[in-house]
């Protein structure tokens, strides 16, 4: 089933997303099943950024 951060975006950058997941972190938030689902989002995400900068480095 296809979350509803599915839809296509532009892809943010390594400091945001990591800005976002530590928010999360620091508010208690992997506590609810919403927090858990949007932690695992942002994991996804911070991979693609990281991926990304290492192919702007190479």
């Amino acid at each position: 089933m296809p979350s509803s951060s599915a839809s296509p975006r532009a892809a943010r950058s390594l400091s945001a997303v990591n800005e976002e997941i530590r928010a999360l972190l620091s508010a208690g938030g992997l506590v609810s099943t919403e927090g858990r689902c949007r932690y695992e989002e942002l994991l996804v995400e911070w991979a693609a950024a990281v991926r990304g900068d290492v192919t702007e480095a190479a």
